[in-house]
């Protein structure tokens, strides 16, 4: 089949590393976005458990820890409405957009005195990450024709600029806890705002890529369902403020902890309630079944490799500022966020952004090649081994 006009000029846009110009545009948005995510994330546990006196909202770190884990759970979980109100309404350009448009503004808000400002920024911020994130992995996949093979490098190389982004509670750790809490807020949102202007600036190199929403084919059936969407989430966003006013007036008691046992609750009773059906229900064959198998391990082995994860920002940084001797010898233990990522430097296991980063642009090609003919030829043991050990990619250089 001979290639279209719009396929060959993607096919030979080489401009970014021998990849489309669009590629950088994305790796840059994405590396700002991490860089606010990241750099909020280690300062926001200790800023809630901080005493007044020194700027801190002075709540308990069982309170600070609740709101900690509801808020990291929720900008994923709304990865989900994010990409179907892209889909379905917007497109993912816009998405993006509107996405980093909330981050900042979130950020600006956690940088208020205001504890309601506190909170809605918390929200500003779920709402937001769940527009960008999930959508501007999906332009990026969007930039090359089904049959280019430098997808899968693409996404290696956008895949460095999260890795970028994630060095930032260096900086934005520094600032918080050295100069003033909502300084290093304010340092998160100038982030995404810089990340925000560039996007804007240079979308042009995207191309039509994201620019809109998937169709039917039914110009009546997409404005219908367009026109629903819309109601839907405008009803969903209703509610919730209905539900905050309430909170905020007494009207309903609402704690954090309360909120955040009965999310983690809800997830269980769901995700049993989907593998069950997916396992032991009518209608799947053998094959459906084992495979459904397959991805609950998965599914459980990600779980938990996340809730660790995840406590880099919270109960990995408490003992930091609570026992700093333990630190001592590497750092400054007055700064635990700062103090938390150089620590994670002394494994050269445990830091994973600079793992990714050097294995990444050394392998390129090579390194999303090998992992991407594990998955293509069902060798699990290679792919575990890519999963495990990402610089597996290291076989393929001389």
């Amino acid at each position: 089949m001979e290639p279209t006009p719009a396929t060959a000029s993607v096919q030979t846009d080489t401009r970014f590393f021998g990849h489309p110009r669009g590629l950088a545009t994305l790796f840059f948005t994405e590396m700002w976005e991490r860089y606010s995510y990241y750099g909020t994330r280690a300062l926001l546990i200790l800023y809630m458990t901080a005493a007044t006196q020194t700027g801190g909202l002075g709540f308990s770190v069982m309170k600070s820890g609740a709101i900690y884990g509801f808020y990291t759970a929720m900008v994923y979980l709304l990865s989900l409405p994010g990409g179907w109100v892209a889909d379905r309404i917007i497109g993912q350009r816009r998405a993006v957009l509107y996405g980093g448009i909330l981050i900042s503004a979130g950020n600006f808000c956690l940088a208020s005195s205001s504890l309601t400002a506190f909170y809605s920024g918390l929200a500003l911020l779920m709402l937001g990450t769940g527009m960008l994130k999930p959508n501007v992995s999906t332009i990026v996949g969007q930039l090359y024709s089904p049959e280019d093979r430098r997808r899968d490098a693409g996404f290696s190389i956008f895949y460095m600029g999260i890795n970028l982004g994630a060095l930032s509670p260096v900086i934005v750790g520094w600032v918080g806890e050295k100069v003033n809490w909502r300084l290093g807020f304010a340092t998160s949102a100038i982030g995404m705002l810089i990340g925000l202007v560039q996007y804007l600036w240079t979308s042009k190199y995207l191309r039509d890529a994201g620019l809109r929403p998937s169709s039917s084919g039914d110009p009546d059936r997409d404005r219908a369902q367009k026109r629903k969407g819309s109601m839907a989430v405008a009803g969903c966003l209703l509610a919730l403020i209905v539900l905050a006013i309430l909170a905020s007036t007494g009207r309903i008691a609402v704690t954090a902890e309360g909120i955040s046992d009965v999310l983690g609750w809800v997830l269980i009773v769901i995700a049993g309630a989907v593998f069950s059906w997916m396992i032991l229900g009518k209608g799947w064959s053998t094959q459906e079944r084992k495979r459904a198998g397959a991805i609950l391990v998965l599914f459980i082995a990600s779980a938990i490799f996340w809730a660790v994860y995840e406590q880099a920002g919270s109960s990995l940084s408490l003992p930091c500022e609570l026992v700093p001797e333990r630190s001592a010898d590497l750092c400054d233990s007055s700064c635990p966020s700062v103090c938390m990522a150089l620590d994670q430097a002394r494994s050269p296991r445990a830091f994973q952004p600079g793992k990714v980063l050097h294995w990444s642009s050394l392998c390129g090609t090579e390194f999303s090649g090998s992992c991407a003919g594990c998955i293509r030829d069902s060798r699990v043991a290679e792919l575990a081994q890519c999963v495990l050990f990402p610089e597996c990619g290291r076989r393929t250089l001389p």
